[in-house]
This record gives C-alpha cells, sequence and structure tokens, in this order.
C-alpha cells in the first residue's frame, strides 16, 4: 500500500492502516521523543500521545509538502507541550551568554553516551539544545515555540552546552579538553 493510500485510510478511521503507520514511524518518532524525554518510560508515553494527536488531526493533512516533517512537528510539539504544561519556563531570567562554546565531536564519544547526557540535562536547556543542535530551529524559533525570549533561547543553549563539555571532561579524563 502507498503513503498516500495509507494516510487515506487513516483519514477514514481504517484500524489495520492506523496500525501500518505506527509500525512505518514508530521507531523513527520513538527516537525524536528520547531525545525530548527524560527517560525511556517519558518517551514512550510521549510517543503514544503523539501517535494519538496525529491520528486525531490527520485529516488536516493535505498531502502537501512531507508527511514524515508534519508527524515529527507534531510529535516534537506533544513533547515540548508536557514542558509548557510544567511550566518549566515561567521563572526563567537568565542573562545572555556567549552561545560559541561548542561540544565537538570527538571519536571517543559515541552516540548513545551523548544522548544519555543530554537527557540528564535540566529540562529547559535539554529542550533548547535538543531544538537548536539536533533538530536545527533557529533560536527565533525556539523562542515562539517554548515561548521565551531569544536571550534566554541562547543562554540556555550554552549553558546546556557547558554542562555538557564538563560531564565529558569529568566521565573522559584522558581527553584533551581543547577536543572537546
Amino acid at each position: 500500500m502507498s503513503l498516500e493510500q495509507l494516510i487515506h485510510n487513516c483519514k477514514r478511521n481504517k484500524l489495520k492502516a492506523q496500525s501500518e503507520l505506527y509500525t512505518l514511524y514508530s521507531s523513527k518518532l520513538y527516537s525524536i521523543c528520547l531525545k525530548y524525554s527524560r527517560n525511556t518510560a517519558e518517551a514512550q508515553d510521549n510517543l503514544q500521545d503523539a501517535f494519538l494527536t496525529i491520528f486525531s488531526k490527520i485529516s488536516q493533512y493535505k498531502n502537501k509538502g512531507s508527511f514524515e516533517g508534519w508527524i515529527k512537528r507534531i510529535t516534537i510539539n506533544t513533547a515540548l507541550q508536557r514542558y509548557r504544561e510544567k511550566g518549566i519556563f515561567d521563572i526563567i531570567n537568565e542573562d545572555i551568554i556567549d552561545d560559541t562554546v561548542e561540544v565537538k565531536d570527538h571519536e571517543n564519544i559515541s552516540l548513545d553516551y551523548l544522548l544519555e547526557l543530554i537527557q540528564t540535562l535540566p529540562n529547559r536547556y535539554r529542550l533548547v539544545f535538543n531544538l537548536y543542535v539536533l533538530d536545527g530551529y533557529s533560536h527565533k524559533d525556539i523562542s515562539e515555540m517554548l515561548d521565551i525570549t531569544v536571550g534566554t533561547s541562547k543562554s540556555n543553549l550554552a549553558r546546556a552546552r557547558l554542562i555538557l563539555q564538563k560531564k565529558i571532561e569529568e566521565d573522559n579524563p584522558n581527553l584533551d579538553s581543547q577536543s572537546i
């Protein structure tokens, strides 16, 4: 069955089509959920909520643009909504920090290890880091998505990078700090 036919059948609330769509995209969307979640249980909850939203709003998809991009956006927004509801951004008033600090790739650092470190970041830092570094959103976009200022977005990104750099250096004392 083509993707277009699968989407059409999902719009008609066909359970088999919904199941196929879930099977087709669940692993990709789960990896997105994992980036924005503190642990696997939270990621699974976010994935479930994302699919509920996808199925309830699939009639709004007009076959224009990438369907995968559309469902990824829903998934990210679903995860972010949890944090908006918790109000983690309500009391942020941070000074702008230079956001040029980088956590550079190093051959001895695995992607799984980096993901673990990212998951330990405070919520607001983790969300901004993921949106900016991993998903390529601009600070302006992030400020609108999270209802924060551009300066707060930049500050949170810089702080996230500093925390990650420090943790990498602590966990890997033999690495040259200049290579991180």
